[in-house]
Order: structure tokens, then C-alpha cells, then sequence
């Protein structure tokens, strides 16, 4: 009997498959054909065009980013150090008026790409403006995509006239709902301060005419609380909950203040939630109470948010930060196991995004979506526990292969589909013109 052929076999590495048994196989091979994971097993012989030796690593599904603003990376530390409203208010909206484009969108969505390639992460939502210049960068870089079109109550880039972002978002959707396997689009409102109740009501309408994901800020700082309670008289849960928005194809971003009332509510309606820890933590806009959404059976995702406030795109990051900060934050070492958190950056997000029959875990079926950690390193050595080791020791640079839908996009630390010297002197082009602009106000 010949031995299974396959287009691409990792062998050697100890695998997480974070399916439902949490099984973790040592000596594992996985043989993926036509961009599909279609062996799972101990090592036995095979053949492939390419054979990948993990031998020393932990192979996983790759990451998922539920929450960034790829284009923002030509903003990451050009306003720092400031409270949530003042930083949105005064620095990055009018710089977002005055320096956003299609050109910056596509450049800047390119080197934040290169950034979560090369830190682990093989799926991302984004939420933003020129949203079809995202999808064409995703197709360029051959990374796995959520692409949401941005709505608020005011001129966008891409929409300098309000009434025309509905009709823009349509062509958006018709363009991209069929067309490209990994790229699913949807629908993004900013917050309910930015979006009055009639725009939350007929995008999340459109959006369940479509069929997709409608997207949110929601309870991000206390700020929020007192402006929407200002103007509708309620909290902002409470008041998406009356408009209708929420239910099983809504993703709340942040949740930072959500009331055990407000959990209920999310859990009897199936609302998902993007928790985004790092970029809280330094905006000093709240911790989510990730721990009670997740004993409700709320799905709860890990993201990133943009990189003007993070100020990385770096999955470990996030990971190590998520299990840390609930600690302290509840005085219990015990929640937030790193197994809870490794299963939130992988099928967590995965779910939350309502792609978990497609990506998340490694199992034969599924999309070959994985990632090779190396874990031949000092500050890797000795491994007892491989959950523990990815998310209080390893670090995105640790991660030397990625394949995603069956394509290498990185092998030994190599970008195989982005020239990454060329993005980033984009973005320095950029960074140059924003910097001479702004100082010459």
C-alpha cells in the first residue's frame, strides 16, 4: 500500500489541535491537499511536495485577530499617552479627516499584515474606511479576512457625504460576498455616540438583509455611559438591546463596563465579544469582566484594536496581557487559565467571527490555517506546559512558519507574499508626509 500523498506534511512538532477534546498529539503529522487539513495522526510515512520538520516545535491553528484598524499602523505612536476621548477627539479623527486615502489605506493595511504574519496570526476583522482597498491587500497577501465597512453619523474618508455611505457599503458587500474565499465583509458602526439610533437600525438591517456581520464599539470607557445615558436615558447595552441590534451576528468590540445585567442579555441573545486588553489597558478605558462573560457561555474573541493605540499587532501580546490583567484585577490566579486564553486567540475568535466550522482548530476538514512555534530558545526551555509556554513565555517572533489555506506566507521567518522592505518604506513615505504636514499647521 503507497503512502498517502499530500501537497504539504508537518511532521516531528507537538501539536494543540484545540478541538473540542483539547487533544495535544506529540510526534503528530498533518497532511494538508488542495488547502485542507486532510490527515491528522501520529508520524507514519508519507509523501508531499513540501515536508516541513517541526521536530523542538508546537504546531497550532493560527491566530485570530478579532478587532484592529489595519491602516492605523501609519498613525502607531503619533499620539500616545492620552485619555480615550481626548486621543479620539483631537488627535486621531482630525488626522483620519485630513490624511486617510485609498493609497494610505492599501499601504498601511500591507505592513500591518506583514506585522500579523510574522507574529502568528492568520485571520483578522478589520474595521474601517476604503474597505475594498483592505480586501484587495488581503488578496495580495493571502491572509484570511472579516472586512467591515466603517458607518458614522459624519463625513468619512471614503464618504464625504453621509447619505452615500449605505449605498457604497452595498457595492462593497456585492463585490466581495461571493467572490473571494477568504474574505467575508460586514458591516461596522463605530459606537452608538458616533451612530445615532436610525444609522444602528438601518445598518444592522442591511446587514441581516445580507446575511453578514454587523459590528460595534460598545461600553468602551465610562464617557460613553454618560453620553449615551445623557441622550436616550439609558445605558449603552440597554439601548442597542431596544434598537434590535443585537443577536447572534453581532460582535461587540471592548465591553469594558458591561453590567452583569448587560451579560445576561448578551448571553440569552448570543452576542459575541472582542476583547481587546492591551489597548484598554493603555488607553486606561476599563478591563472587561471577561471571566464572568465566559461563565455565561458567552464566546469571547482576543483582538489587537489598531495600531494607534495598542501600539502592536501581536497576538502574544495580547494573550499573555488577557490572562494577566483578570488576575489582578479579581485577586484570583486561577481565572484565566493560559489554556482559556490560547482557546480565545484560536477557536474562541474563530467563533466569534462565525468561521469556527472553517478555521480555528486542526482537525481533518478544516482549512490549513496553522502556525509553527519554535520552541528551540532560551527563554522557551524547558517545556512542562505548552499552554503556559505560548502565553507567558513564547512571543510573536517565535513563530517561524505560517500557512494559511494550504499557502506558505512565511517560512523561517521569511514573508513569502509580501516584499516587506518595499511596504515599509511606503508607510516611512507616509509617516514623512503626515509629519511635515502636521508641522507646518
Amino acid at each position: 500500500m503507497q503512502p498517502a500523498t499530500f501537497d504539504i506534511v508537518i511532521s516531528g512538532g507537538t501539536l494543540l489541535t484545540m478541538s473540542a477534546k483539547m487533544e495535544i498529539l506529540e510526534d503528530a503529522v498533518i497532511g494538508v491537499k488542495d488547502g485542507r487539513i486532510t490527515l491528522v495522526d501520529k508520524s507514519r510515512p508519507v509523501q508531499a511536495g513540501k515536508i516541513i520538520d517541526a521536530t523542538g516545535c508546537l504546531v497550532l491553528p493560527g491566530l485570530v485577530n478579532t478587532h484592529t484598524h489595519l491602516p492605523m499602523v501609519c498613525f502607531r505612536g503619533m499620539a500616545d499617552d492620552l485619555p480615550l476621548m481626548d486621543w479620539l477627539t483631537n488627535h486621531i479623527f482630525p488626522a483620519e479627516a485630513r490624511f486617510v486615502n485609498k493609497k494610505m489605506v492599501y499601504d498601511g493595511a500591507m505592513l500591518a499584515m506583514a506585522e500579523m504574519i510574522l507574529s502568528g496570526t492568520t485571520t483578522f476583522c478589520d474595521g474601517y474606511f476604503f474597505e475594498n482597498q483592505i480586501a484587495e491587500a488581503v488578496q495580495a497577501c493571502g491572509m484570511r479576512a472579516v472586512v467591515s465597512q466603517g458607518f458614522a453619523d459624519f463625513a468619512t474618508p471614503d464618504n464625504p457625504k453621509y447619505e452615500k455611505m449605505m449605498a457604497a457599503a452595498q457595492r462593497f458587500v456585492a463585490r466581495w460576498i461571493s467572490s473571494a474565499p477568504m474574505i467575508t465583509p460586514a458591516f461596522f458602526c463605530h459606537s452608538p455616540y458616533t451612530c445615532s439610533p436610525q444609522t444602528l437600525v438601518n445598518v444592522k438591517a442591511a446587514a441581516r438583509e445580507n446575511g453578514i456581520l454587523f459590528l460595534t464599539h460598545l461600553l468602551e470607557n465610562k464617557d460613553e455611559i454618560e453620553t449615551i445615558e445623557k441622550r436616550y436615558g439609558k445605558k449603552p447595552a440597554r439601548h442597542l438591546l431596544d434598537l434590535g441590534v443585537l443577536d447572534q451576528q453581532t460582535i461587540a468590540v471592548h465591553c469594558n463596563w458591561l453590567s452583569p445585567e448587560d451579560i445576561a442579555i448578551f448571553a440569552d441573545l448570543g452576542v459575541g465579544v472582542s476583547h481587546n486588553p492591551v489597548s484598554s489597558m493603555k488607553l486606561a478605558a476599563g478591563v472587561a469582566p471577561v471571566p464572568q462573560m465566559l461563565k455565561r457561555g458567552i464566546t469571547v474573541g482576543l483582538g489587537t484594536d489598531g495600531s494607534a493605540s495598542n501600539n502592536a499587532l501581536d497576538m502574544f501580546r495580547e494573550m499573555d496581557t488577557s490572562a494577566k490583567i483578570h488576575k489582578v484585577t479579581l485577586l484570583d490566579p486561577t481565572v484565566m487559565s493560559a489554556q482559556t486564553v490560547v482557546r480565545m486567540a484560536t477557536i474562541g475568535g474563530a467563533r466569534v467571527l462565525g468561521l469556527d466550522s472553517l478555521i480555528g482548530s486542526i482537525e481533518v476538514g478544516k482549512q490549513a490555517d496553522i502556525i509553527i512555534v519554535d520552541m528551540n530558545q532560551p527563554h522557551l526551555t524547558p517545556l512542562y506546559n505548552p499552554y503556559s509556554q505560548l502565553v507567558y513565555a513564547a512571543r510573536g517572533a517565535d513563530v517561524i512558519t505560517s500557512i494559511i489555506h494550504g499557502k506558505i506566507v512565511m517560512e523561517n521567518r521569511r514573508l513569502l507574499t509580501i516584499d516587506l522592505p518595499e511596504v515599509m518604506n511606503n508607510v516611512h513615505e507616509i509617516a514623512a508626509y503626515v509629519r511635515t504636514a502636521m508641522s507646518s499647521r
